[in-house]
């Protein structure tokens, strides 16, 4: 079987391909790997568009400057990324409401794009209060064995699993 062109890969080629990555990260720009803050750059870079210079006044940009780098161009590779895998193994369509949605809580769309933009809220001010996303301690931190990280894992996890129950059981009333 051809993996650049398989609908799904291993978890473990997954797992130890994003590891190997991790570590020519490490050794080629000495910084972990991880995602959020190309999106809080990005927030930056868009602001600087209306406001200028004055953008980066904030005391916020002054920590996490709006500009690109590697970090940004991860983010960029992973969606190309997606969206080449995606093409390759034929997998590629348009989709407002995906199909276990649809299958759990119907065809509507709002409701889908309700939950998607309120759970994208939660995820970007976690990932900011936590000081990292799921990549970055996940990843990069639980590598390096940092106590940090491991607690936000396991909160993250945790998390998941309570917003995936709230989900199912209250917003969509399934189960007992």
């Amino acid at each position: 079987m051809d993996i650049f062109t398989a609908a799904r890969w291993s978890p473990y080629a997954a797992g130890i391909g994003i590891g190997v990555l991790s570590w020519l990260t490490f050794l080629l720009s000495d910084k972990p790997l991880g995602c959020s803050t190309a999106f809080a750059r990005s927030a930056g870079l868009i602001e600087r568009l209306f406001r200028g210079r004055k953008a980066e006044e904030r005391p916020y940009y002054q920590e996490v400057k709006p500009h690109i780098d590697w970090g940004w161009m991860l983010v960029c590779g992973i969606l190309v990324g997606a969206v080449g895998s995606a093409l390759l193994s034929g997998e590629f369509q348009w989709a407002w409401v995906p199909a276990m949605w649809a299958s759990e809580a119907g065809t509507g769309s709002l409701a889908r794009w309700l939950v998607a933009l309120v759970g994208g809220f939660f995820i970007g001010f976690g990932a900011r209060w936590a000081g990292g996303c799921t990549s970055g301690h996940g990843i990069s931190g639980t590598l390096q064995l940092t106590v940090s990280s491991w607690i936000a894992t396991i909160c993250f996890f945790l998390g998941g699993i309570a917003a995936a129950m709230f989900i199912y059981h209250v917003i969509l009333g399934r189960g007992a």
